[in-house]
């Protein structure tokens, strides 16, 4: 499979949505505002959180394969209360991960919550994860400061097939009637979850367009004008709605780290354009990563075929 975005992509956008990020705490009235999609956090509790994530992740990557859970970094300093200080922290929190990450290269070996999934377990899919967390805790910060910013379009159409990847893929058995689910976006991407007593598994379906070329990186001169459940990941994700997917997903990208060899993702080969559809999701990449998270409702994107199995999949738990 294609991939979407390579691993110095997934660096940048994590620097830049982590500058985003520190851009809506400044812009604040108050640490002490209330994060609306996490109504028992304040901003400073979810800076706090995202900062300490972000370390801990760097940790994790830097113990290397041989790591067999999440590093709790050591002697690191508590986040700090005042604003600047909070946001230097926060800076240097972005720079730990973004140096473990350089240092280990996207092929390496490291632990993740992910195993079951199609999502490998590589710094690469550990970069797109972070990628991911970042991006809607951004959001997350800028609806406290009642200004909400749409997602990018090249981290939207790679976050939703991330989410699938990693929360909608298992080897868990689907403990419903077996059924298919297709998602599609007008970015040029769409997506099948097949569901069944094998567990779940995802594919890109053929005919699926490349990013557009703005997201790509080109001159845009020159284009074309669930609420979740916790994952297995409980240290850093039972609390936090950005971190509960509304239900659960994988997907490919060689250097984005999801081998298609290994996902047994060849949605040609699979004959899948022809299988029937027991129902689909519909609408722009950005708000099917929102609802994905909850942040939106599903009813807010154009929801085809049989809706219990959207209720199925927001319900099921693999882990539990």
């Amino acid at each position: 499979m294609e991939q979407t975005l390579g691993f110095t992509d997934l660096l940048r956008l994590i620097d830049e949505r982590s500058a985003a990020f520190r851009a809506a705490v400044a812009a604040a009235s108050s640490l002490d505002v209330r994060v609306p999609p996490c109504p028992e956090w304040t901003l400073f509790d979810l800076a706090q959180h995202l900062g300490e994530g972000r370390r801990a992740w760097a940790a994790t990557v830097a113990a290397g394969p041989q790591a067999t859970g999440k590093v709790a970094p050591t002697d690191d300093p508590v986040a700090p209360r005042e604003r600047e200080a909070l946001q230097g922290w926060l800076a240097d929190s972005t720079r730990q991960l973004l140096d473990a990450l350089r240092e280990a290269g996207p092929d390496r070996a490291c632990w993740a919550f992910w195993g079951r999934s199609q999502s490998p377990l590589t710094c690469a899919a550990v970069a797109r994860r972070q990628l991911h967390e970042i991006a809607v805790h951004t959001y997350d910060a800028q609806l406290a400061v009642g200004a909400p910013q749409p997602l990018p379009d090249e981290v939207a159409v790679d976050g939703a097939e991330e989410f699938l990847l990693t929360f909608c893929t298992t080897t868990v058995a689907w403990p419903h009637e077996p059924a298919v689910v297709d998602y599609h976006v007008p970015e040029g991407r769409s997506w099948r979850n097949w569901l069944s007593g094998d567990g779940a598994r995802v594919a890109r379906l053929p005919g699926s367009g490349t990013l557009p070329a703005a997201a790509a990186g080109a001159d845009p001169a020159d284009t074309a004008a669930d609420p979740a459940h916790p994952s297995a990941d409980q240290a850093d994700m039972a609390a936090d709605p950005a971190d509960v997917p509304a239900d659960r997903a994988g997907v490919a990208a060689d250097r984005a780290g999801v081998a298609a060899d290994r996902a047994g993702m060849d949605a040609d080969r699979a004959g899948v354009a022809a299988a029937p559809v027991d129902a689909s999701a519909r609408g722009a990449a950005r708000d099917l990563v929102l609802a994905f998270y909850g942040r939106i409702p599903l009813d807010s994107l154009k929801l085809d075929g049989d809706r219990r199995l959207f209720d199925q999949l927001v319900e099921w738990d693999p882990e539990r």
